[in-house]
């Protein structure tokens, strides 16, 4: 059932997480809503689940784009990759956009998955000889910045006539120059 809400899901582009029903999923599956109590317990619980599945494919695809890779070359991977992904699934990248309640018992495989990706960036940004003090406020300026662009793209923001491939590596040098000289602070 949750493969079935993380078609779902993208099939309603980037709002597909967000307007994501049981309502939906039982029609996707020619059931009626109450059959699919049987497989999940609540709308909550679902959401939660394709969270931990899109966080879990989301590392994978960066870890896969940066093996081998370090410094420039390993991050501009991992940013194409991640945009990659939210183009293939729209509705899945929003939902890696969830941070898990660190209070709620409930949330612990979406909070181990969103540590692992947070490993996966900080390995990458590590590369560039990060200090430690910096390297939080570099993840979260990778991801924001990638982010924004990409839901950007997604959501049609992007109109005028120029090279969207360009615009992108534009942002990535600016993220590779931002990071070799916080480093080198």
């Amino acid at each position: 059932m949750v493969r079935l809400a993380c078609e779902v899901v993208d099939t309603g582009g980037p709002r597909g997480f967000a307007d994501l029903t049981l309502a939906k999923v039982a029609a996707a599956a020619g059931v009626a809503p109450p059959s699919l109590y049987k497989h999940v317990g609540s709308l909550a619980a679902l959401r939660r689940e394709v969270a931990v599945i899109a966080v879990r494919e989301l590392t994978a695809a960066g870890t896969t784009a940066t093996v081998g890779r370090a410094g420039p070359d390993a991050l501009r991977s991992l940013a194409h990759a991640w945009r990659r992904y939210a183009v293939e699934h729209p509705g899945r990248y929003a939902a890696t956009q969830i941070g898990a309640d660190p209070d709620d018992p409930e949330d612990a495989p979406l909070e181990q998955a969103g540590a692992e990706s947070v490993r996966v960036v900080g390995a990458v940004l590590q590369g560039f000889g990060l200090p430690d003090q910096h390297l939080i406020d570099a993840i979260r300026t990778v991801r924001a910045s990638v982010h924004g662009f990409v839901m950007l793209e997604l959501g049609g923001g992007f109109r005028m006539r120029h090279d969207l491939d360009q615009s992108f590596d534009t942002l990535l040098t600016m993220l590779v120059t931002g990071t070799e000289t916080l480093a080198r602070r």
